[in-house]
């Protein structure tokens, strides 16, 4: 079983593949607000949804944030030359072309100065600030191509934009009404970003994924993972935002800080860039996606592979081999969990059970009941040497779980009483075809009232037979 998670961006190339791309291991589907129409994401929830017959696949909606955007392009894409002048219109103006575009952000020409670096399209453009007044005039430092829509990067401590705009004020509730399981946050700056969103979503709502893509969110990590549920290490903004040869170190630490914290760590930009064209990764990108894997990431993620590239399908059954062979033929260079605490009894369980895992060469899978999912979560944060089956009886508990390392999440109707939890697990387990008869499966669960941490572990075997 692959238990490191993929998620995918679902886009033009991909919104009538939705089958397929379940069928190549997609666990979590992105639904991307900066781009796509509200009809266009409802109707991709509806074929998730509808696809998901045998397993769940969680949906992710990604809110825009403060992102500051090129305005219209003619002909869609232009080459800005190195040493030339280009000017950025605040606020809009007419089609872009070589020697200017309009942005989308009117505070643009007051938020920067002279000297300041302007990166285009996550740098395939630098600019220098010249002058500014009402406008912005820059001198290309680097030329490269542009399209309509592009990403323009400046220093984030010095932007004036809110952390939640007004657009993500407005998404949100379409967000909710199509009942997704993540809500992630661009361009996080600090934990009160986080917590400002969690109270526009109240306490039952989406669960919350901080991405880590500027500067400040770094020097606040530890606090923003408090904060938030999950955290994605956005290297895409992040590389623009610092220099680019800081991301690789800042990646194995951040993804280290967030598994110490037990909270799921998502890879994201570029993973598989070029299958955008070509139906094969080069060498170097199947090396960084297996060092996502190494450095202990619960999930990697694809964006404009799957959402326009022209080989959608091969991407994500691409990214779906590597984490399976690393994780399989690599489990030397797999990072070892959480450091183990007992601030709680669930705590000193869940640790006990990957012990005895661990101990037991015929374990082949931990299993546990969980009412919230947070069961699930800690024995993840301690990668156990074996998959975890999580069975929940509300099915938003499982979607929570699909982006969460090694667990397979599947719902189960609530047992009469405590003492059935245990049979219950026994029971499905039995049906379970991916257990071999007569292996061990450590089960964790909890004889108290509902809401009580686990206090019991049992070794089960699984029987011959089926149970009736």
């Amino acid at each position: 079983m692959r238990r490191t998670k993929l998620v995918c961006t679902i886009g033009p190339a991909t919104v009538d593949r939705i089958d397929e791309l379940v069928g190549a291991g997609m666990d979590v589907a992105r639904l991307n607000f900066s781009h796509g129409s509200p009809d266009a994401r409802t109707t991709a929830a509806e074929r998730i949804r509808a696809a998901d017959a045998d397993r769940t696949v969680a949906i992710m909606a990604d809110l825009s944030g403060p992102k500051i955007r090129l305005g219209e392009i003619e002909g869609g894409s232009v080459t800005l030359d190195t040493g030339r002048p280009f000017t950025l219109y605040p606020g809009g103006g007419a089609a872009g072309t070589g020697s200017g575009a309009g942005v989308r952000f009117p505070a643009l020409a007051r938020d920067v100065q002279p000297g300041d670096r302007v990166l285009l399209a996550d740098g395939a453009a630098e600019l220098r600030v010249v002058a500014t007044g009402e406008d912005v005039t820059t001198e290309v430092v680097r030329g490269g191509t542009i399209r309509s829509g592009a990403g323009v990067s400046v220093p984030a401590e010095r932007l004036s934009i809110p952390a939640l705009t007004d657009r993500d004020r407005s998404d949100v509730p379409p967000a909710l009404a199509l009942g997704v399981s993540y809500i992630a946050q661009s361009f996080v700056r600090s934990a009160a970003d986080v917590t400002e969103l969690r109270a526009l979503l109240g306490s039952d709502g989406p669960q919350i994924v901080a991405k880590i893509e500027t500067r400040p969110a770094i020097l606040d990590f530890d606090a923003i993972c408090d904060a938030a549920d999950a955290v994605m290490i956005a290297r895409g903004d992040l590389g623009v935002e610092l220099p680019y040869e800081e991301v690789p170190i800042l990646q194995k630490q951040l993804v280290r800080r967030a598994l110490d914290r037990g909270i799921p760590a998502i890879v994201a930009t570029q993973m598989l860039e070029s299958m955008i064209a070509s139906p094969r990764p080069t060498r170097a990108e199947t090396s960084d996606v297996a060092n996502a894997i190494f450095d202990g990431a619960d999930a990697i993620m694809l964006s404009g592979e799957t959402a326009i590239g022209a080989h959608p399908i091969l991407a994500a059954e691409a990214a779906a081999r590597i984490c399976r062979l690393c994780e399989e033929q690599g489990a030397a260079y797999l990072p070892a969990g959480a450091a183990p605490t007992a601030a709680t009894d669930a705590d000193a369980i869940a640790y006990a059970a990957v012990a005895l895992a661990a101990a037991d060469r015929d374990v082949s899978a931990i299993a546990c009941y969980t009412r919230s999912g947070r069961t699930a979560r800690i024995l993840a944060s301690l990668r156990p040497r074996v998959p975890i089956l999580a069975f929940a009886p509300d099915v938003a508990v499982v979607g929570l779980l699909a982006l969460v390392h090694g667990v397979v999440a599947r719902t189960c109707q609530p047992p009469s009483d405590a003492d059935g939890r245990l049979g219950l697990m026994a029971w499905l387990l039995g049906e379970d075809s991916s257990l071999a008869p007569g292996s061990a499966v450590v089960l964790v669960a909890s004889t108290a009232r509902p809401g009580s941490g686990p206090n019991l572990l049992e070794v089960h075997r699984v029987p011959s037979g089926t149970y009736s």
